[in-house]
């Protein structure tokens, strides 16, 4: 094995010019560890929020920082206590420290499962964020075959999971997107609604006479609104992003730390490789093009997820 790895590191918070990729000590794993090479490794918003350090009061970081959670890749050394896992599997997973921008990583062994061979390395690299964000924020409003269910970012990373999550349990569900999306949206049983001006109206004419009865925002304050302005109780509301407007609404606030039980990635997997969930890659970029990677996330209109391919 060589004697460094490459990561992705930033010493202070700011914006993505901060990021720089350097050499590190090739990592060596401790006790119920792997060390995985990675293949893919999914950028999310959430990187972003904590490179910038608006939520430095919940999330700190030690400088220098790592970035990044999701991870796909080969097991190329193997600690102790590790049972299950050998060196050449392809895995797939995530990491409870942030640090999977990178060439090589020590994870916890309980935080990986196999890689199915028809699910690829950008998909595999993608899936444990989006996927668990998409499961918890299904539970937290408990919706169920039959009901209707408004989704705003429908065709985004979430989104774009949660859509068919919902669609396959034989829910109704209400996609708000650009009309740019509408044909994807389609294509998985989604009735497509445009952003905009008169979203209520839209909203209330594709739901019908039953009205909507859950709503999942994965985008801002502003869809909270609409959805207490289309008379969906506060308990069925659930939003990933504005937590402000939330509390004072009484809405709920799962998070993928909700689900990150490795039986749900399990199940979660599953999904992906039997064809029933299909993740877009919209864009993927080497290591070094980190901050090229994130300048496309903060557009916030993106298809599907971008991924770095160390």
């Amino acid at each position: 094995m060589n004697r460094t790895a490459q990561a992705v590191r930033f010493d202070q918070y700011g914006d993505r010019d901060v990021l720089y990729v350097t050499d590190v000590p090739m990592p060596e794993p401790g006790s119920g560890e792997v060390v995985v090479e990675v293949r893919a490794a999914a950028v999310n918003p959430f990187d972003t929020v904590l490179r910038s350090g608006v939520a430095r009061h919940l999330f700190p970081v030690d400088f220098p920082a790592g970035q990044g959670s999701d991870l796909a890749g080969v097991v190329v050394a193997v600690g102790a206590e590790v049972d299950g896992l050998a060196v050449g599997d392809e895995v797939l997973g995530w990491t409870p420290a942030a640090g999977a921008h990178a060439t090589h990583l020590a994870v916890p062994a309980d935080r990986l499962v196999a890689k199915p061979p028809r699910v690829s390395w950008e998909v595999a690299g993608s899936l444990h964020m989006v996927g668990a964000t998409a499961y918890a924020a299904a539970r937290a409003v408990a919706v169920q075959s039959g009901e209707t269910a408004a989704v705003s970012a429908a065709a985004g990373g979430v989104g774009s999971f949660l859509v068919q999550l919902l669609t396959g349990r034989g829910v109704r569900v209400l996609g708000i997107a650009s009309s740019a999306n509408a044909e994807w949206l389609e294509k998985h049983g989604v009735v497509p609604v445009p952003y905009g001006d008169g979203l209520r109206q839209r909203l209330e004419e594709a739901a019908g006479p039953g009205g909507i009865d859950a709503f999942i925002d994965l985008f801002g304050p502003e869809y909270l609104d609409v959805a207490v302005a289309l008379a969906v109780p506060p308990e069925r509301i659930q939003t990933t992003v504005a937590m402000e407007r939330a509390a004072e609404i009484g809405a709920r606030t799962d998070g993928r730390h909700n689900a990150t039980a490795r039986e749900i990635l399990v199940e979660l997997v599953d999904l992906v490789a039997s064809g029933a969930v299909e993740i877009p890659i919209a864009a993927t970029y080497p290591l070094d093009r980190v901050a090229d990677a994130f300048a496309e996330l903060e557009r916030r209109h993106t298809h599907g997820k971008i991924v770095l391919v160390p």
